[in-house]
């Protein structure tokens, strides 16, 4: 009984988890990433540690699988997306820490972007929007400010082409490749013809040369290489499915057909929902990102799938801050029990804008409020405050998405925080729908784990996927529509007063 290994290289931290033929997690191996703040909204990693963290996790795994009678029959990679890593292809060696999906250090050149004219060609050819969020702009600064010069050695990329290309051999042969879930979130990729766009290389002044070659999500990028290969669990195992983490995760929550949506609470929170494979018209407040490309592994559904995104920054993030910033809680778990202590927030409403707020405000330059407090407000009604502000952001992507004619019927979710029933049921009140978290809470990884199974014939088609999927619970919408409402309209007032704090 095979099992398929996932990486998934996050934003806090790389795990490689096992998968069994059920879609079960039967191992897990984890390392903490560190994380930089050279200046305030910036936020680095080191390249060196992640692949270190990748390896030494993935050898783990593999090796009790190995110890178990269990083969590993492929890897998967799943990773945080818009960071970017800057390496030289001939030495292997990272030109300068990795600047990550959160950084805010680009705010100033997409305003010029903006004020220049771009947004509408952009917006037409990616799908995204002039943010910093966004790869194309880090880039840049790495090569205008960074001190990273440009020469044929030079990559950028994002950090599921670090991991393969180092996966795979690094400087010994290693395959220099990306797909198209992850390549969609740079502002490089032509997401209607699936290829990097000249045009939008040299609007952003990042070199095409610099740049991954373009696979399918779905099939093998090649085999375990360099070091690794020389572990006997891992030698000759293929490495076959990449996807950006929350594409994974809608991937793992088999939402296969049009229509269907997933929320992944991780860092931030992530919504997507599935739009089929023909590319609308940009929507106002959201992105339009691929999905996957499974290529041939699809049949007889389309290759190419496409998601309406609303991408959430800080969520998960805001937790460790009660944690780690305020002594508030002494671990994340605490969270929900301690909301729990009052019934309401008594209108304390808190804004976790702390490097900007994303969909549907795309405002780089808000920053993190509370409001409401009396003397009589505690740290009870401070946590609720938290937990209710993630129910807010998600409902206002919901919100964003159905004024689009997106018809969100029910939400699957996923992530650390899926585990707090109270931020669930807070979940369902806001957006009136059943919202369903499934019996594997591992889906980013159960995403990227089965793409990879896919391609080498672990599982034979999606129809076997989508059996893999269990609920576990399910939450319907308990407040009544008038009272869930009348806090939605405090936290937007709340929002109000964060937006443009940071302005130059």
């Amino acid at each position: 009984m095979p099992c398929v290994i996932a990486v998934d290289a996050g934003t806090t931290g790389i795990r490689a988890l096992a998968i069994d033929l059920s879609g079960a997690v039967v191992d897990v191996s984890y390392r903490e990433l560190t994380q930089y703040f050279p200046r305030p909204a910036w936020v680095e990693h080191d390249p060196a540690e992640i692949w270190d963290s990748v390896a030494a996790t993935i050898t783990e795994v593999a090796l009790r699988q190995h110890a178990e009678g269990r083969p590993v029959a492929a890897i998967g990679v799943t990773n945080q997306r818009e960071t970017v890593v800057a390496w030289d292809r001939r030495t292997g060696t990272p030109l300068h820490r990795a600047i990550v999906w959160q950084d805010r250090r680009t705010a100033e050149r997409c305003d010029e972007l903006r004020e220049l004219g771009h947004l509408p060609f952009v917006r037409q050819r990616t799908g995204l929007v002039l943010d910093p969020y966004f790869s194309a702009t880090k880039m840049h600064w790495l090569i205008d400010e960074g001190g990273v010069a440009t020469n044929p050695d030079l990559v950028l990329g994002t950090v599921d082409a670090w991991v393969v290309w180092n996966l795979t051999g690094g400087t010994a042969g290693g395959v220099l490749a990306t797909e198209p879930s992850n390549a969609s979130r740079t502002l490089l990729l032509d997401i209607g013809t699936l290829s990097w766009s000249e045009e939008l290389c040299e609007l952003f002044g990042v070199p095409m040369s610099a740049l991954p070659e373009l696979r399918p999500s779905c099939g093998r990028f090649g085999v375990v290489g360099g070091d690794l290969a020389t572990v006997d669990a891992l030698e000759g195992v293929p490495v076959s499915g990449i996807a950006g983490d929350q594409q994974a995760a809608l991937f793992g929550q088999a939402c296969f057909e049009r229509g269907m949506a997933k929320a992944t609470y991780g860092t931030g929170t992530f919504v997507l929902s599935n739009i089929g494979s023909v590319l609308g018209e940009p929507a106002e407040g959201l992105l339009t990102t691929v999905a996957w490309d499974l290529a041939e592994h699809a049949a007889p559904s389309p290759s190419v799938v496409y998601a309406l995104e609303g991408a959430v920054f800080s969520t998960g993030s805001a937790i460790q801050w009660l944690r780690d910033g305020l002594g508030l809680i002494a671990d994340a778990s605490e969270t929900g029990p301690i909301a729990g202590l009052t019934p309401d927030t008594e209108g304390v409403y808190f804004v976790p804008a702390f490097t900007g707020l994303g969909s549907p405000w795309w405002d780089p330059y808000a920053r993190a409020a509370i409001t409401g407090l009396t003397r009589g407000s505690g740290k009870a009604h401070l946590t609720r405050a938290v937990v209710e502000s993630i129910a807010h952001q998600v409902r206002d992507v919901v919100d964003t998405m159905r004024e689009t004619g997106a018809q969100i019927a029910a939400l699957r979710v996923d992530g650390g925080a899926s585990v707090m029933d109270l931020l669930l049921q807070l979940q369902a009140d806001q957006i009136r729908v059943p919202v369903t978290r499934p019996t594997t809470t591992e889906t980013t990884a159960l995403g990227a784990a089965t793409m990879a199974g896919l391609a080498e014939g672990v599982w034979g088609n999606l129809d076997d996927l989508a059996g893999l999927w269990h609920a576990d619970v399910e939450y319907e919408p308990r407040a009544s529509a008038v009272s869930a409402d009348s806090a939605h309209a405090g936290w937007r007032r709340a929002v109000e007063r964060s937006l443009g704090w940071a302005l130059p």
